[in-house]
C-alpha cells in the first residue's frame, strides 16, 4: 500500500526531510529569517501565548472547513503564500505546489521572483491563482508585470509592501547563495554532498531550459540579472506612498490585497485606497527583525476595518491550532509558506499534498477538541482571555 504520509506525521518532520534533501544555503535560505531572528521566533512564542477554551457536550459530527472568500467557496481556510523559492525546491516547484493547491481546493499565490513563468504555471496547475508584486525602483516594470498576470488570468494581486530596500538575511551571504547560482569551493562542495537534490533539480534544469532566473521578469531586464543573492535581483522601490496604491487600484481591476502590514491604521488607509484585503504579515521573521507577531495585533487591525477589508494573515503558522486562533480572532483565512515549501523540497507535489493534508487534518481535529462544528463560528470565546487566572480553590 503507498504510503501518502511520507513519514511526515506533522510540519516539523516534512522540515526535517527538506533539510537533509537540500543544500545547506538553500535550506537556510527558505528557514531562517534576517539578523538575529528574534521576529522569527516572537511569532512561534506569540502562538503558544494563546489558549484555546474547548466546549464538551457538543455535537461535532458534522464539521465543515469551508469559507467564503473574495464571494467563491473554498475547502479549506488557507491559501498558499508567496514564496519564490519552490522552484528550486524541485523542478517547477511553482506548478508542483500549485496543483496541489487546486487539488485541496485552495488558492496559490505566484511569487514575482518565481523560476517558473506565470503562464507555465496557469496552463499546467489550474485552481485559483493569485499573483504577488514587488514594487521596484522602476515603477513602471512592476506594473507591466502585473499587467502580463493580469493577462496570464490570476484572479487576484497581493501586492508586498513591507520592503522598501532589501532585509538583511547575513547566512544568505555567507552561504554565497545567489541566483543565478555562483560557484565557490564551498557550494560546490555543499551541492555535490545532496545527489539528490542535484540530480533532480539542478542538473535537471541544465540539461531541459538552462540556468534558473526570474522568467516572470521581462525579457531585457532578465537577461542583464547578473549573481545576486537570492531576492535581490533588482532595487526595491524606497520612495512609494499611499498614491502608488491608488495607482495600482486603477490598473488591477480585480481582487487587490496589500501584504506585509502591522499597524492598525495602515488596514484604514488601505481600505480607504480600495483595496480588498490586507495581509497581516512581518515577512515570516525575514525582513524587520524585532517586528511583532502579526497574530498579536490582529484583533487591533479586525477592530479598525470592520467590514470594510477582508483580513489575511501570515508568517509562523506551522499548526491547525494556530490557524483556528487567527480565525477566532477575527482573521477571514491564513497563509501558510514555508510549509509547502517544505513539501515540495521533500517530495514536489506530494510533499506539498502532504503539507496541505496535515493542515486539513489537524484543523479538522481541533475543531472536534474544541467543540466547533463551523469557521464561521469560531470566535474569541473559544479562546481565553488574557486577564483570565485560574479559579481559587473552593474552600473546604
Amino acid at each position: 500500500m503507498k504510503d501518502d504520509t511520507l513519514g511526515a506525521y506533522n510540519i516539523a518532520d516534512l522540515r526535517e526531510l527538506a533539510r537533509r534533501r537540500l543544500p545547506k544555503g538553500i535550506f537556510e535560505f527558505v528557514d531562517r529569517g534576517a539578523e538575529d531572528e528574534v521576529s522569527l521566533r516572537n511569532n512561534r512564542a506569540a502562538f503558544e501565548r494563546i489558549k484555546l477554551m474547548p466546549r464538551v457536550l457538543v455535537d461535532v459530527s458534522q464539521r465543515s472547513q469551508e469559507i467564503t472568500l473574495f464571494g467563491r467557496r473554498q475547502k479549506m481556510p488557507i491559501a498558499i503564500a508567496p514564496t519564490g523559492a519552490a522552484g528550486i525546491m524541485w523542478h517547477e516547484g511553482e506548478i508542483a505546489v500549485a496543483r496541489a493547491a487546486a487539488a485541496a481546493g485552495i488558492p496559490f499565490t505566484l511569487a514575482t521572483g518565481s523560476m517558473t513563468a506565470m503562464e507555465k504555471v496557469v496552463a499546467q496547475a489550474g485552481g485559483r491563482l493569485w499573483f504577488q508584486l514587488y514594487m521596484y525602483a522602476d515603477r513602471s516594470l512592476s506594473h507591466q508585470i502585473a499587467e502580463r498576470a493580469r493577462s496570464a488570468g490570476f484572479e487576484a494581486l497581493i501586492v508586498t509592501v513591507d520592503s522598501p530596500v532589501f532585509s538583511n538575511r547575513e547566512y544568505n551571504l555567507r552561504n554565497n547563495f545567489t541566483m543565478p547560482m555562483s560557484y565557490t569551493v564551498r557550494n560546490v562542495t555543499d551541492v555535490l554532498t545532496h545527489p539528490r537534490w542535484l540530480a533532480g533539480v539542478w542538473l535537471r534544469y541544465l540539461l531541459t531550459t538552462g540556468m534558473p532566473r526570474y522568467e516572470n521578469y521581462p525579457s531585457e531586464v532578465k537577461a542583464r540579472i547578473t549573481a545576486q543573492p537570492m531576492g535581490r535581483a533588482l532595487k526595491l522601490n524606497d520612495s512609494l506612498t499611499w498614491d502608488d496604491v491608488r495607482v495600482l487600484r486603477k490598473l488591477w481591476p480585480r481582487t487587490l490585497m496589500l501584504k506585509g502590514l502591522l499597524h492598525p491604521q495602515d488596514a484604514v488607509f488601505a481600505a480607504d485606497c480600495g483595496a480588498d484585503a490586507v495581509i497581516l504579515s512581518n515577512h515570516g521573521g525575514r525582513v524587520m527583525d524585532g517586528a511583532l507577531a502579526p497574530i498579536d495585533v490582529l484583533p487591533q487591525v479586525v477592530a479598525a476595518v470592520g467590514k470594510r477589508i477582508t483580513v489575511l494573515i501570515d508568517s509562523g503558522f506551522r499548526r491547525g491550532s494556530d490557524v483556528i486562533k487567527a480565525l477566532a480572532l477575527g482573521a477571514n483565512a491564513v497563509l501558510i509558506g514555508r510549509s509547502s515549501l517544505y513539501g515540495a523540497a521533500a517530495a514536489g507535489e506530494a510533499g506539498a499534498t502532504r503539507a496541505i493534508t496535515i493542515f486539513r487534518d489537524e484543523i479538522d481535529r481541533v475543531m472536534a477538541l474544541l467543540g466547533c462544528r463551523d469557521i464561521a463560528a469560531l470566535n474569541a470565546e473559544y479562546l481565553v482571555p488574557n486577564n483570565l487566572r485560574p479559579a481559587p480553590s473552593p474552600s473546604s
